[in-house]
């Protein structure tokens, strides 16, 4: 059996997340579906992260054992043309029999985008968070400033994630305040469940003035969820990039 590795793109806004769901669309059921027809055999893929309901990518890993002789480059090509147009396979690639898209990658890359205005744009509604009140963009920065560095996360831990150890260490988070469009950049060595989008919400408050930049760290210390912002919505989320070494 080979093991091959396709880097993967998609709009997740009409998929309840990558990972199979029983009753709705998922984009690792797209996945599995365009696979098994072109390679002529059942196909189930891993993936390095398991993106929220709505979330989008650049840089999803996947990986699959087949036994179907077809290159790597022919592979996309074939699988691109039973794919949605919300999906995409950019690249493909062999891969050690032992690698890991999860368990093995050491960095992740997400960014954040808001749309920092008071009227919304049809243009943007699918991978932006409309934020209508003045965000004070130095004051996110300080705030996010706090969370960098390795700690216990327990505080950005959505219910329903199975992690058992909330250690993780924040390499940077940017706050990019360029106007109307706040880009945020958040790279880590792993996320907890929805930690991501409970940050970005924690951030938000303080720059709406609700929170103070201090408050955040604060926070992070307690481990306490309660005290944390809200989640941030699905829509801004996008995995940009896996890193492997």
């Amino acid at each position: 059996m080979r093991k091959l590795m396709l880097m993967v793109q998609y709009d997740g806004t009409d998929y309840a997340g990558f990972q199979i769901q029983p009753h709705a669309p998922t984009v690792q059921e797209e996945l599995e579906r365009a696979l098994t027809g072109v390679l002529g055999e059942p196909t189930k893929v891993r993936a390095a992260s398991r993106t929220d309901a709505g979330a989008h990518a650049l840089g999803q890993i996947v990986t699959f054992e087949t036994s179907n002789p077809i290159p790597a480059g022919n592979l996309v090509a074939a699988l691109n043309e039973r794919l949605p147009v919300a999906v995409n396979v950019v690249e493909g690639s062999e891969a050690e029999a032992q690698f890991d898209p999860r368990y093995d990658a050491v960095r992740k890359l997400y960014s954040y985008r808001i749309l920092n205005r008071a009227s919304g744009s049809p243009f943007m509604a699918r991978y932006a968070w409309h934020v209508a009140d003045p965000l004070d963009g130095e004051a996110m920065q300080c705030a996010a400033d706090l969370l960098c560095g390795r700690h216990d996360f327990s505080a950005f831990c959505a219910a329903g994630g199975s992690a058992t150890n909330m250690m993780r260490e924040l390499y940077r988070f940017d706050v990019d305040d360029a106007g109307q469009v706040v880009e945020m950049h958040i790279e880590g060595d792993g996320f907890l469940y929805k930690m991501a989008r409970n940050m970005v919400g924690t951030v938000v408050e303080v720059g709406l003035g609700r929170m103070r930049a201090t408050t955040a760290g604060e926070v992070l210390a307690g481990r306490d969820r309660s005290r944390a912002g809200p989640t941030a919505p699905s829509c801004g989320l996008c995995l940009v990039r896996v890193s492997y070494e």
